[in-house]
């Protein structure tokens, strides 16, 4: 029981790293012109605007069912711990009815603990769970993996990216052997191989993911370093003796920074994509973890139902298409801020 309090507690502090981060940016908003710059663009462009508000929205929602409180009963004069309940849990909490299979379900699911007895919007599944509740639970599923894993994929990518476009020739040609490789292995069989050696897992599904999405960052980061290099102040660099590794680091990456940026958001809806594939084969987010992949699992025998229960399967599709469309929106409005080439600004 210990353990799963103190996983609880541990999942309790992301939000607070988030908003801590948040706080920073708007900070640096003061301090930093670019950063300004970027603020003010993308507060001109609607489509930009209505994205991040909702990018904004969906996050919230995210947070407010990471931070979780446990949940104990008395039993027998002992305090026995029992499950977690998250602050969307205690602001969203519907009664769990008998499922649509009633009046053939044997079981009885209403729990008396809940107090919210209000209607169910999107209805619910077969086993009597609010199909609303399920899909604004897979925000956290979403933002969890593709946050984890672009923290593994951005250091591998910029990693090989510029020891390939720095140093070239062998260096160069061996990497993009690799990656080619890697890349001419069909990504969701590459997924599925790397899942049944990793096992089934947050951490192992996260690891997967990184594994295979590097390789367009690694591409992009070597294409730019090969223009960068050439460059007069990588030049002046090399004539002043400083080493490879500080002219990568300190003069070429942070000119570069702003096109990593780009790449990694418009990256996220693309592994958003591929945990609900993973998770709808079987083998993706481990059980008891909310994802609209399992929605879209359990909706394949509810479709084939007279009349067709169509309503699970809506709602993952409709919070997976508007999360996919909100960051590739701000993504293009990110991109097109940090153009200098672009006519809008």
């Amino acid at each position: 029981m210990t353990q799963y309090y103190l996983h609880d507690l541990l999942i309790s502090i992301i939000p607070v790293l988030a908003v801590s981060l948040l706080a920073a940016l708007i900070f640096s908003i003061k301090k930093n012109p670019l950063h300004r710059h970027i603020y003010f663009y993308i507060a001109k462009s609607r489509p930009g605007k209505t994205a991040f508000f909702l990018l904004c929205f969906y996050g919230l929602i995210a947070a407010l069912d990471t931070v979780k409180f446990p949940v104990f009963y008395i039993i027998d004069g002992k305090k026995t711990y029992n499950r977690s309940l998250s602050l969307l849990d205690r602001l969203y909490n519907p009664a769990r009815e008998e499922s649509y299979a009633a009046p053939l379900a044997e079981n009885q699911l209403l729990d008396s603990d809940i107090k919210n007895q209000q209607r169910h919007i999107l209805g619910t599944n077969i086993s009597g769970e609010d199909v609303l509740a399920n899909a604004l639970k897979g925000l956290k599923t979403a933002f969890t993996i593709a946050g984890l894993t672009t923290l593994l994929s951005l250091p591998l990518g910029i990693f090989f990216g510029l020891l390939a476009g720095f140093y070239g020739k062998k260096t160069d040609a061996g990497i993009t052997w690799f990656y080619s490789t890697l890349e001419s292995i069909p990504e969701i069989l590459l997924l599925i191989a790397l899942m049944k050696v990793f096992g089934s897992g947050l951490v192992q599904l996260c690891t997967a993911l990184g594994i295979t999405s590097w390789v367009g960052l690694c591409r992009v980061v070597r294409g730019e370093t090969l223009r960068q290099k050439n460059m007069e102040y990588v030049l002046s660099a090399r004539t002043l003796g400083l080493s490879p590794v500080v002219i990568m680091l300190r003069h070429i990456l942070p000119n570069i920074m702003h096109i990593v940026l780009i790449s990694a958001v418009l990256r996220l809806s693309g592994l958003i994509m591929a945990e609900v594939i993973l998770s709808y084969l079987g083998i993706g987010v481990p059980p008891g973890m909310a994802s609209w992949g399992i929605m879209i699992d359990q909706a394949r025998q509810e479709l084939a139902r007279t009349p067709a229960v169509w309503w699970n399967i809506s709602a993952a599709f409709f919070f997976m298409f508007t999360l996919a469309l909100a960051i590739n929106y701000f993504g293009d409005a990110l991109r097109d801020a940090l153009d200098p080439r672009t006519e809008k600004h």
